[in-house]
């Protein structure tokens, strides 16, 4: 992944948190890999998931299959950044 597609999954990720979540981008863009996400924001709770996931399949030309769901995908902004760069290789 060269970086310019490295930085615009991370743009698109931060974009899809602030706008499903509705958070305010200035929040969603002090996010870094430790900031937890999943147990920790109120506004991501299970049945938020669920939204978030389908907009970043859409928004990013991926599928995301039940069985990569997971306490993990969620727990830092880092863990979803990485699965979603991951998958946007394939």
């Amino acid at each position: 992944m060269q970086s310019d597609d490295a930085s615009e999954v991370d743009a698109t990720v931060r974009a899809v948190l602030a706008d499903i979540l509705a958070i305010a981008p200035d929040r969603v863009a002090r996010f870094n890999e430790s900031t937890p996400l999943f147990g920790s924001l109120p506004e991501l709770d299970s049945m938020a998931v669920a939204g978030l996931l389908t907009e970043l399949e859409d928004r990013l030309g991926i599928r995301i299959e039940d069985d990569e769901i997971g306490g993990d995908l969620l727990a830092t902004y880092g863990s979803l950044l990485r699965f979603t760069k991951a998958k946007s290789l394939l």
